[in-house]
């Protein structure tokens, strides 16, 4: 029985990566498994949201989202996009805070975002969501270096990123090894003891897997560094 099931799924799988070819595996597994929630929606806060994004501004185009603590993942979905849909509408919105409280899979969008689905007289709408890669994203990422770090306290962020960042990790000799930094919930990557040196090399890799290495970032408080280029 099981051998000839098998065949089926893999005509099946061929199917359907042949009808979105463009997308990668892991948007592809996401996008067979789409989420169902609510959304609701607040004032908006990016620089001041749960993310820590104190130096980002959203690009045009791209709305902002919180997202629900039951999703929260530690910060880890923190500047990942998810594309929203309701009423055969569909946006695209960028995850920059939390949402306390809120129910499994639900969305507190910005009311700009709301109002592109429904009238915000709803209040309260069913949503499908996927994640998805930021399609307006520009540019390099950004290495933001956390207030009051020094070669004895490392805390750093990724921003402008066009997808979830998983791992940072930092280097002082030129990447023959690496220090992996653990996550907070607020959205920065910490070394408790530094690491040791004024600048390092910073390794920030996607939750696919694809790293972007900022060579030569000062070890100081509020520092902000461009990349050269942004996950592939």
């Amino acid at each position: 029985m099981l051998s000839s099931v098998l065949p089926l799924f893999a005509l099946a799988s061929a199917a359907f990566a042949a009808v979105m070819p463009e997308m990668s595996l892991d948007e592809r597994s996401v996008a067979r498994r789409s989420l169902s929630g609510q959304a609701t929606y607040y004032g908006g806060n990016t620089q001041g949201g749960a993310c820590s994004f104190s130096t980002y501004t959203l690009p045009a185009g791209l709305y902002g989202t919180a997202l629900s603590d039951s999703n929260w993942a530690n910060s880890g979905n923190c500047g990942g996009c998810v594309a929203v849909s309701h009423g055969g509408k569909t946006i695209t919105a960028m995850i920059v805070d939390e949402c306390p409280g809120c129910g499994s899979n639900h969305l507190d969008l910005f009311p700009d975002a709301f109002a592109a689905l429904d009238n915000p007289t709803a209040g309260i709408i069913p949503i499908t969501w996927d994640y998805v890669p930021c399609p307006k994203v520009s540019g390099a990422l950004q290495i933001h270096m956390k207030t009051g770090v020094s070669q004895y306290w490392f805390s750093a962020q990724v921003v402008n990123g066009d997808r979830r960042t998983a791992k940072l990790e930092a280097s002082i000799d030129q990447g023959a090894t690496w220090t992996v930094a653990s996550r907070t919930t607020y959205n920065f990557f910490e070394i408790s003891a530094g690491v040791g040196a004024s600048t390092a090399w910073i390794r920030a890799t996607s939750h696919v897997g694809t790293t972007v290495v900022v060579k030569d970032v000062a070890m100081q408080g509020d520092a902000l560094v461009t990349g050269g280029s942004n996950y592939a």
